[in-house]
């Protein structure tokens, strides 16, 4: 019965004007972003000044490419904008999602849950036929399509389900709802705002509120936007909340994102009225072109799109639970703390020196860490275990070609977690220099002190 109906499902169509609207604004959005990013300033502060950087695990060999790093910025910028118009659309999302993440992976410390976001739905945007209507491809084709399949429209929502509700699962921590931590720590800073900053914001209860209806928004607002009786109030809440976000909080384009994705959820009529006023506006006509009420994938086409895109959700589903394998407090340790949807649970703080050791002669010196790293990559490196790894063995690497023999590295880090007193992260007396970086729990960090209550994801 379940197969059954699993493949009656697969067999379903709905209007593709979803997909189209979708596919505009999301090459709209993603061009902005890149543009806002280069005007920043941002491509020479995070990968051209510094002359270090953290790299993934299995990705070293990433590297920024000098100044033709601008390059690979255009290149994504314009396929952005090749996918707003709809134009060669396999290829541009191709192009988006692999020099996107190209530019994520030169350095993780530039990691944000939203970056993965983008990544992971551009990799899913190129199996959609988003292109088969209202494109440049279609006008050359003079070919266009009525229908596509459903499950190309839901698996956006899905993806988009995903993030709120495990954001709102991992807020299941005493943290979060007991100690409102850590917006105890961050609104203080925004008590200049008009109006609500020097009354309502100084109240402890409202520390309280914004913490208990961040969980509360999270875990319902999907199943708001799918109910259609709701769906309107609940993209009103969508719109509040991320503007009030924005303005609280310096997270970039991630809530003006998550405001136009959420618009997927509303019926196709909503989307034809946007695609006639695009029409209108531009005097675009689509009376010469051949109408196909059903879009359709081919035998093998779509027998891989099914594999690939059940294994690719199955692993969104599974994949913030890896956390569940180690040992330890997930906010202490962060192993599998990123691409997890955590977004915004924590305030560390960390102090972390390095000690090179002759372990032959017990002769020693300190470093200066500014000697090697950016205050962005220090203020990261001083409380994330894997950066402290990775730097320990870059610091051995480097004085090792510089002539140094016998060569231990040794940290001192004292961390502080969400208002806690700061303490020792790591252990001292072990040679990290000698500590190989791998998927294993990392031995060497001390045991947290306290203790967080309640787990979410």
């Amino acid at each position: 019965m379940k197969a059954n109906y699993f493949t009656y499902y697969l067999q379903q169509q709905t209007k593709i004007a979803s997909l189209v609207v979708f596919r505009m604004f999301f090459g709209i959005m993603m061009f902005a972003s890149i543009v806002r990013f280069w005007a920043n300033g941002w491509i020479e502060e995070l990968y051209l000044q510094p002359k270090f950087h953290f790299k993934y695990y299995f990705f070293s060999w990433v590297q920024p490419l000098g100044n033709y790093t601008y390059l690979l910025f255009i290149l994504c910028a314009l396929s952005a904008i090749c996918i707003a118009v709809g134009y060669k659309y396999k290829l541009s999302t191709s192009v988006f999602f692999l020099s996107f993440l190209y530019i994520e992976l030169m350095d993780k410390t530039t990691y944000l849950n939203h970056y993965y976001f983008i990544s992971i739905l551009s990799f899913l945007m190129i199996f959609l036929p988003a292109n088969a209507n209202f494109s440049l491809d279609a006008y050359k084709n003079k070919k266009i399509y009525n229908t596509v399949p459903k499950w190309s429209v839901d698996s956006i929502k899905f993806l988009l389900g995903i993030v709120y509700f495990y954001a709102g699962l991992a807020k299941l921590n005493s943290d979060w709802l007991f100690r409102a931590m850590p917006l105890k720590i961050w609104l203080p800073s925004k008590y200049d705002i008009p109006l609500l900053g020097n009354t309502v914001m100084q109240q402890e209860w409202f520390h309280y509120a914004m913490s208990w209806s961040g969980m509360l928004y999270d875990l319902t607002i999907p199943f708001f936007l799918l109910y259609k009786r709701t769906r309107i109030y609940a993209f009103v809440v969508v719109v509040i909340f991320h503007v009030f976000t924005r303005v609280l909080f310096p997270i970039g384009m991630f809530p003006f994102i998550m405001i136009i994705s959420t618009l997927i959820f509303f019926e196709a009529s909503f989307h034809q009225k946007i695609i006639t006023t695009i029409k209108k506006i531009f005097n675009i006509t689509t009376y010469q072109f051949t109408i196909i009420e059903n879009y359709r994938f081919s035998a093998v086409k779509k027998r891989i799109t099914h594999t690939v895109l059940a294994v690719f959700m199955i692993l969104q589903l599974l994949f913030p639970f890896r956390n569940l394998l180690y040992p330890g407090e997930l906010f202490w340790t962060e192993q599998g703390f990123r691409f997890s949807w955590r977004v915004m649970l924590m305030e560390k703080a960390g102090n972390t020196t390095f000690k090179v050791v002759n372990t032959k002669t017990n002769a020693f010196f300190y470093v200066d860490n500014k000697d090697f790293l950016t205050s962005f990559q220090e203020k990261q490196m001083s409380f994330q275990p894997d950066f402290i790894l990775e730097y320990a063995h870059f610091l051995g690497d480097h004085f090792k070609n510089q002539g140094h023999k016998n060569i231990a590295i040794y940290a001192d880090s004292f961390v502080a977690l969400n208002g806690r007193l700061s303490t020792r992260f790591v252990d001292k007396t072990i040679n990290l220099y000698a500590e190989k970086e791998s998927f294993a729990h990392k031995k060497w960090i001390l045991p947290f002190t306290s203790e967080i209550k309640i787990k979410g994801i």
